[in-house]
């Protein structure tokens, strides 16, 4: 009689030793399930931050000086801010520095002295979005910018009595700068601030309109805001450009220039970026 009962008791035991473990199987396969749920979900949810830059880039993803950039981590983070000028020579300098930095460039065309800071706060809200794959976490160790030369774009009169004005007084982009600089400092303060001096006007310039000597007037007004910025470096185009002009243009009148002006301007911006680099290595 006792040997069946405890064969009973065993069988029992059993029975609820089978049930427990079928229950933390069942239990156990439901939260593998609920995770890979989850990581799907967090996949789902993942952007591709290579895609968001070609959206910001539009029509100028295709061009190589939009490219998205690989970011190599152990190398420092270069940004060029500029209108049509820096586009021409932001090859160059990538092909003279590309291995000792990553060269970044403004989205678009800069445009003028009014455009720098929302372009800057729109390219930096969607690639610094933690919900891309690949986020820029970085931060800037150099910016090399330029606005100017369509701040002094002229607006034709719409009478035949008054005269044509450029598109930003000379007032107005001398605060235009003083924010500039106040903003970039609060975006990078441990970056190294480059600022380029806008390149000529040529003698009967168009598309748009643009008065030789303008450019003169507008790095005088610049380098006057500067002068409370010791610690911005100068870039000087203008007077690396000014003499070569006349080889250097795409055709007489346009302030665009050949692949041998674009080649010496990157040149210099490359050699003015390594500066500056060398220099924060030393400080």
């Amino acid at each position: 009689m006792k040997n069946i009962f405890d064969k009973q008791v065993i069988l029992l035991l059993t029975l609820m030793l089978g049930g427990f473990q079928l229950a933390h199987a069942q239990e156990s396969h439901s939260a593998a399930l609920t995770k890979r749920s989850a990581m799907k979900a967090d996949t789902d949810n993942v952007v591709s931050a290579k895609g968001q830059w070609a959206k910001l880039a539009g029509r100028f993803a295709k061009r190589p000086e939009f490219a998205y950039v690989e970011n190599a981590p152990d190398l420092p983070n270069v940004l060029i801010y500029g209108d049509s000028i820096s586009i021409g020579y932001t090859q160059r300098v990538r092909k003279n520095i590309g291995v000792q930095a990553n060269v970044y460039r403004l989205y678009k065309n800069g445009g003028n002295s009014t455009v720098l800071i929302p372009a800057m706060t729109q390219m930096h809200d969607v690639m610094r979005d933690v919900t891309l794959d690949q986020p820029w976490t970085f931060q800037w160790d150099v910016i090399h910018f330029n606005v100017g030369l369509h701040d002094l774009t002229v607006i034709e009169p719409t009478d035949n009595g008054s005269e044509p004005e450029s598109r930003t007084s000379i007032e107005d982009y001398k605060k235009n700068l003083r924010s500039i600089l106040a903003y970039l400092q609060e975006l990078a303060p441990d970056a190294k601030l480059i600022f380029a001096t806008t390149t000529p006007v040529p003698e009967g310039a168009f598309n748009p309109t643009r008065i030789a000597g303008d450019s003169k007037k507008y790095n005088e007004a610049a380098l006057e805001v500067l002068a409370d910025y010791p610690e911005v470096i100068i870039n000087d185009l203008f007077t690396l450009t000014k003499p070569n002009q006349p080889k250097w243009w795409s055709e007489p009148g346009n302030v665009h220039y050949n692949k041998t002006g674009s080649n010496a301007q990157g040149d210099q911006v490359a050699e003015t970026i390594l500066k500056a680099l060398e220099q924060s290595d030393a400080e």
